[in-house]
Parts: C-alpha cells; structure tokens; sequence
C-alpha cells in the first residue's frame, strides 16, 4: 500500500505533470487556424467581387481636389483610421473624422473639394447620419463600403461599394472579424491603385516616411555621400606616391582619378595597388595603375539602389562615385550606408 505522498510528489509524478495541456494547446491552434482560415475565404470572396463599381470609385477618388475624409463607428471606425493613414502615406490626401465628433463641430474639417469614404457594414450606423447628410447638403462625393444593399449608407451613396455575404471567424458570428479583415482589404486596394494611376514613386514615398526602419531603406544617395573634401581625388598624371596619400587621407580604400576637366576616367581601389605591386607600382602614374570606367551613381538614386549596385555578384565593390556631367560630386562606401541603417 502506498503512502499519502506530499503535493510536491504528486506533481512530479508525469501522470500529473499538466492538467490537460495537449488539448487547451490543441483548441487554440485550431480556434486560430479556423480563424484564418474563414478571413482567407471572406478575401477570396472579395477579390472575386472587385468589378467596374471599384473602378468608377478610384476614379472618382482620383478627381478629388481636396482629401478624401474617411469615417466609420466601432470596429469600422478603426479599420477607417488605417485606411486614412495608408491613403495619406501612399500619396492621397486624406484624414479620419470620427462620425460622433463631426456632429458636434467636425463637420467643419469637411470641405466642398473633399470626399468622403463611410464604412459601415450594416450600412444602417445612426451615428453616420449627420455626415451623411451634410455631403448630400452640399453635394459632397460619398463613396460607401457596407455589407448589406439595400440600406440607408448604400441608398444615400453616390456609389457603393459592397462587401461579399461573408461568415464571421467569430463562432458566435457577431464580433466584427472577417467583415473588417475584408474592409481593410478594400480600403488598401483603393490605396494602390490611386497610387498606381497617379505613378507615384518611391522617392516620393521617401518625402513622406523619413523616419525609422523605413525612413532609411527610403534615404537617397544625396543625404549621405561625401562630399568636398571628403572625396578621395587625384589626376591622371599623379604619381603614386601622391595618389597612395590621398587615398589614405580619404579613408575609402580608394581614389578617384579625373582628367584635366575634372571629369571622372578612373578609380584605384587597394585591390588595384595589391595587383601592381610587382610592377615597381612607385615608378607608375595614377593612369598606369586606375581602373577605368568605374560604377557611378546618380546622387537622387535611393540608397538601397547604391547598397544594390555595390553587391552585385557579377562585380561586388565597396566605393561608389556620384557624378554630374561626368564630374565626381560625392562619394559612398558601403560602410556609410551601413551606418545610416541602410541594409
């Protein structure tokens, strides 16, 4: 017969190790693949029902002067804010007007040049209706995203934009899930392609996201080459001596080497002076020793496209000049992309 064992023992013992962890681990993972899986086919059924409706929208989006003022309630409210803030980064003007604050004065930041972009998926939020009379009142475009025609929101509508019959993952089907997973998806695809009709570039995307990770990936080659002085240069007829100084005064492991009009012919990396070694390299000139016709870059490129160019397989290098007009107007190490985050 066994003896009362203490708690410590019998938890220690492996039939009690865990009270049921397999299938509490189990349950989640497949709460969580059903989830997923119920949002995958609600965009699926969107992406199916895009059709000339979504065109005339982005047309009529495109022709706006002013912003495109985007609204919504609840869950809806918040998938609006972030369509807001992806039209605004990706080159349309647009902002957020919550629909109860626009009844208690905001309707003022909603101009006749504007439009206005409601999010409701019932289509019947009471909370829309001051707004959505002011844009009737003052013949404002609205463009409606709802889940259910008829309804007041899609019947007030200019156009009306309606999302699939599509399940909720909640298994209750109440809480908004696979509704506003389709909303955000419809929101951003109105983003793209305004941003692809107008050609909006990367550069242009660069103006707008200067900072963090993103910032740097967006840096031009201009905001961190060197310049002046910094720029290792030397003429055709230098000696080695003088070009081994300079390059050691630049601090690049290379030198430029311009003719006698300042236009770029040339480039002495420490590879090359390794290479000339054998062949008395102190008796030689710059021009017996340079490496000619040198990748350059343009100084509006992006710094990716820099960092690109230097790890080409074919030809990996580590310098890179900027001209104009074939003149040397900066110079880049990989190292200085390096240390302004770009990677």
């Amino acid at each position: 017969m066994r003896g009362n064992s203490s708690p410590a023992e019998r938890s220690a013992h492996p039939a009690n190790a865990a009270v049921h962890p397999q299938p509490a681990a189990s349950r989640a993972i497949a709460a969580a693949q059903r989830a997923i899986r119920a949002e995958r086919e609600g965009l699926a059924a969107l992406e199916r029902a895009i059709d000339e409706r979504f065109a005339q929208a982005v047309e009529l989006l495109a022709a706006v002067e002013g912003r495109i003022v985007v609204t919504g309630m609840g869950k809806s409210g918040h998938i609006a804010r972030k369509i807001a803030a992806t039209l605004a980064s990706t080159g349309t003007p647009a902002l957020f007007v919550h629909p109860a604050e626009a009844s208690h004065g905001d309707l003022g930041m909603i101009t006749a040049k504007d439009a206005v972009l409601a999010l409701s998926n019932s289509g019947e939020t009471s909370e829309l209706r001051d707004l959505t009379l002011y844009t009737r009142r003052f013949r404002i475009p609205l463009i409606a995203i709802v889940g259910r025609v008829p309804s007041t929101l899609a019947d007030a509508a200019d156009l009306a934009l309606v999302l699939p019959p599509v399940a909720e993952a909640c298994p209750m089907g109440l809480a908004p899930t696979t509704s506003t997973t389709c909303m955000l998806a419809l929101g951003d695809a109105l983003a793209i392609a305004l941003l692809d009709r107008s050609g909006f570039t990367a550069r242009e995307f660069a103006v707008l996201h200067p900072g963090g990770k993103l910032g740097a990936q967006l840096l031009r080659v201009e905001q961190i080459m060197r310049r002046g002085d910094q720029i290792p240069l030397v003429r055709e007829d230098a000696s080695m001596r003088e070009t081994v100084l300079e390059m050691t005064r630049g601090c690049m492991g290379c030198v430029g080497v311009v003719d006698a009009a300042g236009r770029l012919v040339g480039i002495i990396t420490d590879g090359d002076l390794r290479r000339h070694l054998a062949d008395d390299l102190l008796a030689q000139r710059a021009q017996d020793v340079m490496t000619r016709h040198p990748k350059t870059i343009d100084k509006r490129a992006l710094a990716v496209e820099a960092v690109a160019l230097m790890n080409d397989p074919a030809q990996p290098i580590t310098q890179l000049f900027i001209v104009e007009e074939g003149r040397p107007v900066g110079a880049l190490h990989l190292h200085d992309c390096l240390r302004a985050g770009v990677v």
